[in-house]
């Protein structure tokens, strides 16, 4: 069996300045070399008043739809969440029916560029191994475009071009500008798998993800609301603003934060840079108590931790994310947190809807995965599960039946 991977190496320790989803097709300006701003001058140039419940990232019905889903029960096996999907529409994929293995399968990466992706890499590679053993895989063929918008569309190009992809999946960079790149996949005959960012067409076989940025801003921003009292002060720490996915989650705090009758003293961008998180949060406990914490990502969650013990204050309520590096301090302070989840296991997704379809199988057309935050009692069952793992593992990464699990993981 031949195989083209990406090399993963220095991938675990890159620079955290994107998160899981990041989508966007607008530069951010950044400041010249050597050149220092305050955090309150940083958010102003970057437009923060643009963003929230009042800007155009914020639609009522996708909020809506997202929050009704989180309660909605999943189609699929209970022990199988990467394979469940929320109110499915099938589509039927007999014309890609193929007799014989050994298929081509290829893939357009956007990057590995953060912890969370490279945690969903690995568990991808895992489950491409094992259809790899059943002979149904013969080539998995990778190109990485390093979060390069020009890079990712020749890679695809490329795997047009070779004619030999018996599918292609694309995790794209941004979205409106790879959605021409990906319009050109589905137009070459081959079945074309989107996950994790999406595109502006709906020309691919299926596009998979969890239910989506509001949902995860959502679970954030009423867990404060309920543990807080009516005027208590929240501190929204955001990576980066003109990403869709973020911005979507910001909305809906930003909404439901509105309607709470608490006071947010501040919304700052922080680059996911630990030692930025850690002083803009000093700063505000300078000037006054801060009883909440909300993040659109859990990068750095430990830092704003850090700098409550510091300043001697209280510990705050506190919206992380499911990393490990969060989920051990939760524990060790039993502070009031609740781990947002951006469903990683939907690395496995992809590969095992290629078969469905080389089997002629139905697949949702958009495949929409569970999507459920880590409560309180659950945070000692999932450090139990995951006690081996490295500090920049996530949770839910659904790889635990997997012929590498844990190695795989542990040895990044």
């Amino acid at each position: 069996m031949r195989r083209s991977r990406a090399l993963l190496a220095g991938a675990a320790t890159a620079a955290l300045m994107f998160t899981a989803a990041c989508t966007t097709d607008t530069p951010t300006e950044t400041a010249p070399e050597g050149t220092e701003t305050t955090a309150e001058e940083t958010a102003e140039a970057e437009g923060s008043d643009d963003s929230g419940a009042n800007s155009d990232w914020f639609v009522q019905a996708d909020f809506d739809r997202e929050l009704a889903q989180r309660d909605i029960a999943p189609e699929g096996p209970a022990d199988q969440p990467w394979l469940q999907a929320i109110e499915p529409e099938f589509v039927d994929t007999s014309e890609f029916a193929s007799e014989g293995g050994d298929k081509v399968l290829c893939f357009s990466n956007a990057s590995v560029s953060n912890p969370w992706r490279v945690t969903g890499w690995i568990t991808m590679q895992q489950q491409v191994e094992v259809l790899e053993a059943e002979g149904v895989i013969g080539e998995f063929r990778v190109s990485d475009a390093a979060d390069d918008d020009n890079k990712q569309i020749s890679d695809i190009q490329a795997f047009v071009e070779a004619g030999d992809c018996d599918a292609i999946i694309v995790s794209p960079s941004t979205t409106a500008t790879l959605t021409p790149a990906v319009e050109a996949a589905c137009e070459s005959g081959k079945p074309v798998i989107v996950f994790d960012r999406g595109v502006n067409t709906d020309c691919m076989v299926t596009f998979i993800h969890p239910i989506g940025g509001y949902a995860y801003g959502a679970d954030g921003a009423e867990f404060l609301t309920e543990n807080l009292d009516e005027g208590s002060t929240v501190l929204a720490l955001r990576i980066l603003p003109g990403v869709d996915v973020l911005e979507n989650r910001w909305a809906a705090a930003d909404k439901i934060f509105s309607e709470s009758g608490l006071e947010v003293v501040g919304q700052e961008f922080t680059g996911g840079d630990a030692a930025q998180i850690k002083d803009i949060v000093t700063q505000y406990l300078q000037r006054g108590p801060v009883d909440g914490i909300w993040m659109d990502a859990g990068d750095g969650s430990v830092a704003a931790v850090e700098a409550f013990e510091d300043a001697g204050q209280p510990y705050p309520v506190f919206m992380g994310e499911d990393e490990m590096s969060f989920l051990r301090k939760w524990q060790d302070t039993e502070m009031t947190a609740i781990g947002a989840v951006y469903s990683n296991f939907q690395w496995r997704t992809p590969i095992l809807a290629a078969q469905m379809i080389w089997n002629g199988e139905e697949v949702p057309s958009e495949w929409v995965l569970p999507q459920d935050p880590i409560e309180a009692d659950e945070l000692d069952a999932y450090l139990e599960e995951n006690a081996d793992m490295p500090s920049l593992h996530y949770a839910k990464f659904g790889g635990e039946d997997l012929p590498g699990y844990p190695e795989a993981w542990t040895d990044r």
